[in-house]
């Protein structure tokens, strides 16, 4: 071989020593719109662990909060608001508001651009809601005493495992409803009737929703309720309140935290195997929010002014009531609606809806786009009307006639 063909080959090894340099560092070099979808997952992460914490640290501790003082003003004042009568009412005014939820959805005005340029709207909205509220609470307070064996508890949960309907026992920290939202309209029965095409058949789901299901789900908590009463440290309330309140928020934790692997069960499982799945899982989060509940509750009634229930529970009622306000979320005191276990596709069906920052951001966002929107849109119907104005004048001037002297 001679001299000029050696070299003529180490260039065309140094050129492909070159070439895959440069390859390599292209395919090391970040794609910027990869790094702009991590940066964005990395968002929505801290966004998602905020929200855990904002739920489970304030906004339960307001919901529970709430509850504990109308409950305990019911059993104080029980002389003007006698159980059973109560209860009835309750349980009437719920089948109404369910029956007719678009309308008072209409008659309040769920709109956002009236809600921001009328006060009167965003007024009647809390007191409905507020209203709402004390109903549901009333519903529960007429069943305390009546059961908590195991045999009912058992029962009861079986009968909601059985209709598909264990999700409705869950309440914060697992739920967040923003008061922007038309969640206290939207109360899905049982059986999903509707009540423009079947009436009579609505009304009887309406009734069995509330009626039922509801009355299930009181004896599944009332019943995990008095068997922590009485095997969790019975001799100390405050004990047994304090490990509760612990075990509650481990449990809890550990929900949060197990939600991704579980959804990834999910997507990987079909018919009643995800069911199954889901459902234990809700049996698990079920177990951390009673405990959370219950300790809640119980030191409320042990630290807050115990010498004086009745003052403690008013200033506990408006305090939560205003800051649950502020924060936007007294949607969340409401319990309405039936929900299926696993009627989400996928592993949707074990996503808690604890949406509030990223919801919040979401919603800024889409006001962003659609102004970006409009304005885009105007600027092109600006420069529709600038052309047809040029080609009119333009054929104007073409039209002229020719007035120059030969």
């Amino acid at each position: 071989m001679e001299m000029g063909d050696i070299e003529s080959l180490d260039l065309i090894k140094n050129n492909n020593t070159t070439i895959v340099r440069e390859k390599i560092s292209t395919s090391n070099r970040i794609n910027p719109k990869k790094e702009e979808l991590r940066k964005v997952k990395k968002i929505k992460k801290k966004l998602h662990a905020i929200d855990c914490l904002i739920s489970v640290i304030i906004i339960c501790f307001l919901v529970v909060s709430f509850w504990r003082c109308v409950w305990t003003l019911m059993d104080l004042y029980v002389d003007y608001l006698p159980k059973y009568a109560t209860f009835f009412n309750a349980v009437l005014l719920h089948v109404f508001i369910m029956q007719y939820a678009e309308i008072i959805k209409r008659f309040i005005g769920f709109d956002k651009d009236k809600l921001k340029k009328n006060v009167k709207y965003s007024i009647i909205r809390r007191v409905y809601v507020y209203f709402y509220s004390v109903i549901c609470i009333l519903q529960w307070t007429v069943k305390d005493g009546l059961y908590g064996t195991i045999i009912v508890f058992g029962l009861s949960l079986f009968c909601l495992i059985t209709m598909k309907s264990l999700r409705n026992c869950l309440a914060a920290p697992f739920v967040i409803i923003l008061d922007n939202s038309t969640a206290p309209y939207d109360i899905p029965t049982r059986f999903r009737t509707n009540m423009a095409e079947k009436t009579t058949l609505y009304v009887l789901d309406c009734i069995f929703s509330v009626l039922v299901v509801g009355t299930l789900v009181v004896f599944v908590w009332r019943g995990a309720w008095v068997l922590l009463d009485d095997f969790l440290f019975p001799e100390s309330a405050s004990l047994s309140a304090w490990c509760s309140l612990v075990i509650g928020y481990l449990a809890v934790g550990l929900a949060f935290l197990l939600q991704p692997v579980m959804r990834w069960v999910c997507d990987r499982l079909q018919g009643g195997l995800r069911l199954i799945a889901a459902d234990i899982f809700l049996l698990f989060s079920l177990f951390g929010t009673v405990n959370v509940w219950r300790g809640i509750w119980t030191l409320l009634n042990l630290y807050f002014l115990p010498d004086n229930q009745e003052i403690s529970c008013w200033i506990t009622h408006w305090i939560c009531l205003i800051l649950l306000v502020l924060l936007g979320c007294s949607n969340s005191l409401l319990v309405r609606g039936v929900y299926i276990d696993a009627e989400e596709p996928a592993g949707k069906c074990v996503i808690f809806p604890c949406y509030y920052l990223r919801l919040i951001f979401q919603q800024e966002r889409a006001k962003k786009i659609a102004k970006r929107l409009q304005l885009d849109i105007l600027a092109k119907r600006k420069q529709d009307i600038d052309n047809n104005i040029a080609d009119i004048n333009h054929m104007v001037h073409e039209k002229q006639p020719n007035n120059h002297v030969v």
